[in-house]
């Protein structure tokens, strides 16, 4: 078993890790940069160190300091949690070359999903569908406008080492195509210094379904089923669900099947999840992959009963996983809100500061991950979420008012957050009625 784990990475999952390790019997060592000198990371792991000033590249995404912390402090392993170096391949190959483990996938698996277009050919070959689409990146305009009039408008160009909702256009027609690709190709420069980009057909009103997926060294694979992750701003998720209210247990089957089936075939190790969109007639199409753990993983964990950090910790010791397909079984209904200090009134403005004062709701079925406290200050420097409240309820109906109470009792002084916000979308008839796609925030509010 691991012994002492370094955790790249802050906030809420760095304290998710940190406990998960406790229960396990693993030390660990948390890293810091000079903004979170006063964080809850720093304080509940066994050991920190600091990394760097404030700014991520100098700090969370220092490949360097972190590697020199890892072995001044004698850990046998990373965690990299989610965001930052997570799915960075060259940072766990690294990691693999001078013996320290790296807790999810081999580098050669993170650099082949994380390139779009070939991870959209290697699920295409293992018999995923996948949207119809360019056969890779796509080298000029002209050659976008020749797919883009084979596959028919509307078309989504992609940047192809993409991720976070950047690099991405619609384009309606030709005219607005040869307008965004020299866009896009920039954006993607900027973002992932790779200009490369990729077309795909654009799917109208979907639904945005993911299935999270395990497998360890030996070959053994699990889904732990979907998670409905379609109520979203500009790309970015702010409302999960599990079930979702469109999957039939048919249908689950079978995507869960296929998903296992393609996780196999390419010999992928660790926990994952492959994300598909599902069109009004329940086609369902390969989107990506991603090759961590996901922000919403806790509402998979409410209804499985299965913790998936401590899954991912077994795996990477080597061990071999506990589960087959027909021990996984799912009960109830889980939801999980995103609190962010943002300012919905101003266009999501980000607000850092100080938090005042704090109630943190509980409860029967009432979860809340957060690295907050009273008196705790919001650095300005990273992403705006806070905390994540999940709930479990025996159906969808009781999800939804055990969420609007936690919210409602969720008390949150000095900052603006976005808990007004979340509420309306818990009252709003279509979301009661199950009757949204991933147009929902930007047709109703």
């Amino acid at each position: 078993m691991l012994k002492k784990v370094l955790i790249a990475n802050r906030g809420e999952i760095a304290v998710r890790i940190i406990r998960a390790c406790r229960e396990m019997g693993i030390r660990t060592v948390a890293v810091y940069s000079e903004a979170d000198v006063n964080s809850l990371h720093k304080e509940l792991a066994d050991e920190s160190i600091c990394v760097g000033p404030a700014p991520s590249n100098k700090s969370y995404l220092n490949v360097k300091a972190i590697i020199e912390a890892t072995c001044l402090k004698g850990c046998d392993s990373i965690h990299p949690g989610y965001g930052f170096l997570s799915e960075n391949s060259s940072f766990a190959k690294m990691c693999n070359e001078i013996g320290i483990k790296f807790i999810g996938p081999s580098s050669e698996m993170i650099e082949l999903m994380g390139n779009k277009s070939k991870a959209k050919e290697t699920m295409k070959n293992a018999g995923v569908p996948v949207v119809p689409g360019s056969d890779g990146i796509v080298d000029n305009v002209l050659e976008a406008v020749k797919v883009a009039l084979k596959i028919g408008y509307p078309v989504i160009l992609k940047a192809s080492a993409g991720g976070g909702g950047k690099g991405i256009r619609v384009a309606y027609n030709e005219e607005e195509l040869v307008k965004f690709y020299d866009i896009v190709k920039q954006e993607a420069k900027i973002s992932f210094n790779d200009d490369s980009i990729y077309i795909e057909k654009f799917i109208e009103n979907p639904r945005h379904i993911e299935i999270q997926v395990m497998a360890d060294e030996y070959g053994n694979c699990v889904h732990l089923g979907e998670r409905d992750c379609t109520i979203q701003r500009k790309n970015q998720k702010m409302l999960e669900e599990t079930p979702s209210g469109i999957i039939s247990e048919k249908l689950r089957q079978k995507m869960g099947k296929i998903a296992v089936n393609a996780v196999k075939q390419i010999g992928y190790s660790n926990v994952g999840t492959i994300e598909f969109l599902v069109d009004k007639n329940k086609d369902f199409y390969f989107m990506e992959m991603n090759t961590r753990v996901q922000v919403e993983h806790p509402i998979t964990e409410t209804i499985t009963n299965i913790d998936i950090i401590k899954e991912q910790l077994k795996i990477a010791s080597g061990k071999k996983m506990e589960y087959k397909q027909e021990d996984i079984k799912f009960i109830g209904h889980s939801l999980e809100a995103r609190i962010n200090a943002e300012n919905p009134d101003k266009n999501f403005m980000p607000c850092p500061g100080e938090i005042k004062e704090l109630h943190i709701p509980g409860g029967n079925g009432i979860r809340v991950d957060t690295a907050i406290y009273p008196g705790y200050k919001i650095p300005p420097t990273y992403d705006s979420m806070i905390a994540k409240i999940i709930v479990h309820g025996k159906d969808r109906k009781e999800s939804i008012s055990k969420m609007k109470s936690a919210l409602g009792e969720f008390v949150i002084d000095g900052v603006n957050t976005n808990i007004d916000f979340l509420y309306k979308i818990l009252e709003n008839k279509n979301f009661i009625n199950n009757n949204y796609d991933t147009s929902f925030i930007s047709k109703e509010f």
